[in-house]
């Protein structure tokens, strides 16, 4: 599996609930072992994103902050 996202998901000057939205519906455009980036400038994506994978059981890999945007990288499992 490769770290490198199959697609880039933008969502720079939305306001949750809008990135988990659009994470939820993005995270079914890509292949189970894929991965999706997210970008996004809501400081609560970091929290909000925490939960939605405990919740659909989908892999947090990682998430990097500069300058006031979020790259959240994850891995579809399911």
């Amino acid at each position: 599996m490769a770290d490198t996202p199959s697609k880039v998901l933008d969502c720079q000057g939305l306001q949750c609930p809008l990135p988990v939205i659009k994470t939820s519906k993005a995270i079914k455009e890509v292949e189970v072992g894929e991965m999706l980036e997210l970008v996004a400038t809501d400081p609560g994506v970091e929290p909000d994103m925490k939960a939605w994978t405990s919740r659909t059981g989908n892999e947090l890999v990682n998430i990097a902050q500069d300058g006031g945007v979020y790259r959240v990288l994850l891995r579809r499992t399911v």
